[in-house]
């Protein structure tokens, strides 16, 4: 089996774990919070532990899954969303779809923009009274830490920082679309490049906590 394969495989095991996990984890938890919900760059939002720091008292649940697409949430959408039946949403989910580097960034985009659509629509129906604000994706780092990796040549492929103002448009009029909002908390974390802050990313895509920590600033008006 070749090594992609093997790494795949293992993904997608330890994703249907975490769903699992959420959906014990759904039975008891407090109807009418905060939910954060999308691929891993919610998952990895350390906000129970910023929270604490910033003295917030909030409920908010995460249940954010790493390497998930639009399709993916769409087929685990009771673990992902419903099962906590939320006030207010804040989701980031397509960034994912965006990095397939076998397509083009235009096949891509439209793509994900229609399952994400139809997650929304799921939410509309499922959750009326919920507000829902959808995130902008955050910049990413093409240069400074970048993995010596076949992986990582295709890693910006199509999620550069060329591409993603033009998702996050996109993402802007389908929440005008929607009757949701759109919220940009990305100010703070570019350089004078525009990239995302050497200091933030693990490796050019992922935050550790003090990039985070900005974003937590960001959201504050909106949590």
């Amino acid at each position: 089996m070749e090594t992609m394969e093997i790494i795949q495989g293992f993904m997608k095991r330890e994703q249907q774990e975490k769903i699992e996990k959420y959906r014990v984890l759904n039975e008891t938890v407090k109807k009418g919070e905060i939910l954060f919900t999308g691929s891993s760059l919610m998952e990895q939002f350390p906000i129970h532990e910023l929270m604490m720091n910033e003295g917030l008292r909030l409920t908010i649940y995460n249940r954010g899954v790493g390497g998930f697409t639009t399709s993916d949430m769409l087929e685990n959408m009771e673990e992902q969303i419903f099962g906590t039946e939320p006030s207010k949403i804040f989701i980031n989910i397509g960034t994912n779809d965006i990095s397939d580097a076998s397509r083009s960034f235009e096949a891509v985009l439209e793509s994900m923009l229609e399952n994400y659509e139809r997650i929304l629509s799921q939410i509309k129906e499922r959750l009326p009274e919920t507000v829902v604000y959808m995130m902008a994706y955050y910049p990413v780092n093409e240069t400074d830490k970048v993995p010596e990796t076949e992986w990582a040549g295709e890693m910006f492929a199509n999620r550069n920082n060329r591409n993603l103002p033009i998702a996050n448009e996109a993402v802007k009029k389908l929440a005008e679309k929607m009757g949701y909002h759109y919220i940009n908390v990305n100010a703070g974390l570019c350089d004078e490049r525009g990239m995302l802050r050497r200091e933030f990313t693990v490796e050019g895509v992922h935050m550790y906590a003090n990039g985070y920590q900005v974003v937590l600033k960001n959201l504050k008006p909106y949590l």
